[in-house]
């Protein structure tokens, strides 16, 4: 059962009308969730087809428990949309409780769709990195197991040159290595609905992501 604990909100500028409070940069809690056992090794899956806005351009991370991670991006100015979903994996059309017992191999993600003429794939890579924390592996705070990875899933050369670059200056500033995995992105299947913009159907202001 997951627990969402409150933090007081912070960000610069507003994003999609509607979505709320951002949520807490680092150093919070948050909930506990089902325990892996079992660390999985993904195989990629078909390239995912699906389209956004008429001009945007996608983005797709993984950084712990989705519902916040889709929140925290939802208040960057130019983000368009935003869908919570699972990818890294090898099984077709994976459902939340199939992911949740290990046998799939994806990771709670979210996919993101920006107009590039109003925010930057470096500004999403900047909040990427202060949501969550990246040194640890397969965990965040209490949430354990792959689903819970902290991954940069790039759609071109340009976001993997970035997503590098942006990985190696933000390590100075940690201490401890960073092991977010740096992946080509592949199948990306849309959660329930019960699960997109999670925290704005229930009201909730923020979830607490963890930090180093």
């Amino acid at each position: 059962m997951r627990q969402v604990v409150t933090a007081p909100p912070r960000r610069r500028r507003a994003g999609i009308p509607g979505a709320g409070p951002v949520l807490a940069r680092r150093r919070g809690m948050t909930l506990l969730k089902l325990k892996n056992h079992k660390p999985a090794h993904p195989m990629l899956a078909p390239t995912f087809e699906g389209h956004g806005p008429d001009g945007a351009e996608r983005a797709t991370f993984a950084a712990g428990c989705f519902w916040g991670v889709e929140a925290a991006f939802r208040q960057i100015h130019g983000v368009l949309q935003t869908a919570v979903g699972y990818t890294g994996g090898h099984v077709p059309d994976p459902t939340y409780e199939r992911v949740c017992r290990h046998g799939t191999g994806h990771a709670e993600a979210v996919e993101v769709w920006f107009d590039p003429d109003q925010t930057s794939y470096a500004q999403l890579l900047e909040t990427f990195w202060q949501i969550h924390n990246p040194t640890t592996r397969n965990r965040q705070g209490f949430d354990l197991g792959s689903q819970y990875r902290s991954a940069i899933f790039y759609h071109d050369a340009g976001q993997q040159e970035a997503a590098i670059a942006s990985r190696d200056a933000e390590q100075p500033s940690l201490r401890r290595q960073i092991v977010t995995q740096i992946t080509p992105a592949s199948a990306f299947y849309r959660a329930e609905e019960y699960h997109q913009r999670y925290l704005e159907k229930q009201g909730l202001k923020n979830c607490h992501l963890p930090g180093p």
